[in-house]
């Protein structure tokens, strides 16, 4: 398999796995809050990734430990509890929309960070992304007047997240194996883990009844998948083609997101549906401009 082909092998994977995500995280909520929830998902990946990992640790160099650090918490620790507010509050095919902006952000961190070009197309499409955003909310908010769009921000400010440590990996760790940067992000984020789950409470309030148990195996599939597998892929994909291609796994990610809402019972509108087009042909714009 040449490297073309891996590229677009990994990113259609990636697309299938996070899109199951937010389904998954939306049932996870059912047994759990968003704080216990985010530090069983980090210290359950954290252990599998350590058991699996542990020796890959040993090729990061002394000088690339501070990245390892950036990435861990800007590119997974906070984005897993915002991510886990916003679907509390939203539908999981909107929050998969809004992470869409993942790969506006990291043409807009590259620029203004890390130095990169600019191009006309580029800055069209970042517009057309924040007109669909801006329509995706409005009209998530009129047709449910029971969720809190508000929380969709927190979505947003995930992706900023992303942005950095995609373009952090790029820049600083492209010559670190991909399961080395994710064992040595899971091993700097164990210890804070631990301490958000005990002060979250949960270890009073679990009870083991029926509804925590199966949201205990959505977590566990989250970790597993979600979190540990796909970084590793994602990683790779980052090292191997550019940051705003591997971003570009936002393309897809919607369409598994709304197929799994849709089965559950959530209902987008036409304009909803526009809204989320206009996002991917803003980022398609911003990926296709080199």
């Amino acid at each position: 398999m040449n490297l073309q082909q891996r590229k677009w092998l990994f990113l259609i994977l990636l697309s299938l796995v996070w899109g199951s995500s937010y389904i998954l995280i939306k049932k996870a909520l059912l047994g759990f809050q968003p704080i216990p929830l985010g530090a069983l998902r980090i210290t359950t990946s954290s252990i599998l990734l350590l058991i699996v990992g542990f020796s890959s640790l040993k090729k990061i160099k002394k000088h690339q430990w501070k990245y390892i650090f950036y990435t861990a918490f800007l590119g997974t620790f906070f984005p897993v509890f915002l991510f886990s507010f916003a679907v509390q509050e939203i539908d999981s095919s909107i929050a998969s929309m809004l992470n869409s902006f993942t790969p506006f952000n990291t043409f807009i961190i590259g620029i203004m960070v890390f130095g990169f070009g600019f191009k006309k197309k580029q800055f069209i499409g970042i517009l057309l992304g924040l007109i669909g955003t801006s329509i995706l909310i409005l009209k998530g908010a009129e047709m449910n007047p029971n969720q809190n769009y508000w929380f969709s921000l927190l979505a947003i400010l995930a992706t900023f997240g992303y942005a950095m440590n995609v373009n952090i990996v790029k820049k600083y760790l492209s010559d670190l194996d991909a399961l080395a940067i994710i064992t040595g992000n899971f091993l700097m984020m164990l210890p804070p883990a631990i301490v958000v789950l005990y002060f979250s409470g949960f270890f009073s309030s679990f009870t083991g009844d029926q509804i925590q148990i199966q949201s205990m195996l959505y977590i566990i599939i989250l970790a597993l998948f979600g979190t540990g597998v796909a970084k590793v892929l994602y990683t790779k994909l980052v090292q191997i083609s550019t940051p705003v291609f591997a971003s570009s796994v936002t393309y897809l990610m919607p369409l598994v997101a709304i197929l799994w809402g849709s089965l559950d019972g959530e209902k987008l509108s036409i304009l909803q549906l526009f809204a989320g087009l206009l996002i991917m042909f803003g980022v398609y714009l911003v990926n296709r401009a080199k």
